[in-house]
């Protein structure tokens, strides 16, 4: 009886040990044949990145070839007036040698430019060309021509120029509204004169405002780099389209650092169709004077949150007033879209056609409303005024009639009457004591309310008789005198 139970464990016994075989059998087999696959494996993988490098470093160099030949060299030139060494005006010199005159000398800039289309209409910046004498454009294949400025537009940036050529390589316009922020981009220029020059990075951010830079911004941040020269060149996105024109950088060596700025294409095409169509760029006008709606602003004003912009004051006669806005008033939608900030609120307002009817939600005394407003053109801004034709100390000095929107720049909110400084010249004996931004409301205790009234006024100073300013600096009043040089 003990016999069975013992064949039943040698029968358990040997089929036991057959299965240990055949599985260590499998187990050593797969120790074989593992790192033999490994490697074919990783081959496969490093094969696929490769690959994929390869597609993607064609794909660019496919876009750059498509781009480079619409992206031109700019080069200007204009003559300036040097501050002449006070030896000159010694009596005893004068006397023997005459009046050697102002001394002049010739100052160069570099920048780039894309052209926009076949007929010779070139985009680039306004601060490449603006004052230029002399403003020749190489093309990529080394053709030159003189270029004759169309439009300038300081308060984008952007300026139109134009050469006597046709069927000349374009981009394609691409949409800057529809951008994401980590989407590659390429800047074409030509830095330093390096002309030609390609970067590539990625759009870093977008509608960046409030920098500084012009009266509109909407900018395009990238940390492709850019570099002096490369201003007036294209931003382009992988499929090759325009989608900015690099203006400015970040920097506090002057070099890359990161941080480059473009125009977008649609603010772009807007004032470069006005331009070339209307001879100069047509604005909305709200007729407002807006400031940021802060925490504490909202608490005072009942409001749930800061969002919005504050109506600090409203034009008379102006469509704000007929479309029933009042200073007090928040503004939180504009033809639609919701309103962050000021400055985004601006260039909403500039990009609307003047005559158009828009609905603008506010809110006044805790209520929200919607009124409708028919927005105007905004008022070109008067020309600049030279005062060079002086003989005492306020020669070289250049005054604007005072706007609402000069007001707003400057953070002024009460209706003032003056002049505001615009530009002062190397030579001009003011040079260091008024600055650019000032507000002259008295020459010698004389009204200065007007250009008109400043040039007659300041006109009667003799040539060596001081002159006492009441002026507004940083929004507070005071007085200055300019000595006679």
């Amino acid at each position: 009886m003990n016999i069975a139970p013992k064949k039943i464990d040698g029968v358990m016994e040997s089929w036991s040990n057959g299965v240990v075989k055949k599985l260590m059998l499998l187990i050593v087999c797969s120790l074989i044949l593992l790192p033999a696959q490994a490697p074919a494996a990783s081959a496969d993988k490093d094969n696929d990145s490769t690959e994929i490098l390869a597609k993607f470093g064609d794909a660019m160099t496919k876009v750059a070839a498509r781009v480079k030949p619409a992206v031109v060299n700019i080069s200007t030139s204009r003559t300036v007036k040097t501050q002449r060494h006070p030896f000159f005006d010694d009596p005893l010199f004068r006397r023997f040698f005459g009046d050697p005159g102002a001394q002049k000398r010739k100052v160069t800039n570099l920048g780039s430019g894309v052209i926009a289309a076949v007929d010779g209409y070139i985009l680039t910046n306004n601060h490449v060309i603006e004052g230029a004498e002399d403003i020749l454009v190489k093309l990529a294949d080394g053709r030159e021509y003189k270029g004759r400025p169309v439009g300038l537009d300081s308060r984008t940036d952007v300026a139109i120029i134009k050469i006597n050529e046709t069927n000349l390589p374009t981009i394609q316009w691409g949409e800057s509204e529809k951008l994401k922020v980590g989407e590659v981009v390429l800047a074409i220029g030509n830095p330093y004169g390096l002309s030609q020059t390609i970067t590539m990075g990625i759009i870093s951010a977008l509608g960046r405002s409030g920098i500084g830079i012009t009266d509109y911004e909407d900018f395009i941040q990238t940390d492709a780099a850019i570099n002096p020269g490369n201003s007036g060149g294209a931003l382009v996105n992988i499929k090759g389209e325009l989608i900015g024109i690099n203006t400015a950088i970040f920097s506090i060596t002057g070099g890359y650092q990161g941080i480059g700025f473009a125009i977008p294409s649609n603010m772009v095409k807007n004032v470069m169709d006005s331009i070339i169509n209307q001879g100069k760029v047509v604005r909305g006008w709200l007729g407002v004077q807006i400031q940021p709606l802060t925490q504490e602003l909202a608490k005072q004003f009942s409001l749930k949150d800061d969002k919005g912009v504050l109506l600090v004051d409203v034009v008379e006669g102006g469509p704000a007033e007929k479309g029933g806005l009042k200073s007090g008033d928040v503004i939180i939608e504009y033809d639609g879209k919701k309103v962050d900030n000021p400055f985004l609120f601006k260039n909403m307002v500039a990009a609307t056609k003047p005559g158009k009817i828009v609905e603008i939600k506010i809110i006044r005394n805790g209520n929200q409303l919607t009124a409708k407003v028919t927005i105007g053109e905004l008022p070109i801004e008067p020309q600049m005024v030279s005062s060079a034709e002086f003989s005492n100390a306020l020669r070289g000095v250049s005054v604007l009639d005072i706007t609402d929107e000069i007001l707003q720049k400057l953070g002024i909110t009460k209706k003032i009457k003056g002049v505001v400084v615009n530009n002062i010249e190397e030579t001009s004996p003011s040079l260091g004591v008024l600055m650019k931004g000032d507000i002259i409301m008295e020459a010698n205790k004389k009204p200065t309310g007007s250009v008109n009234e400043y040039n007659e006024v300041v006109s009667k100073i003799e040539k060596n008789q001081d002159i006492l300013l009441r002026i507004i600096r940083g929004g507070s009043p005071q007085y200055i005198t300019i000595p006679a040089r």
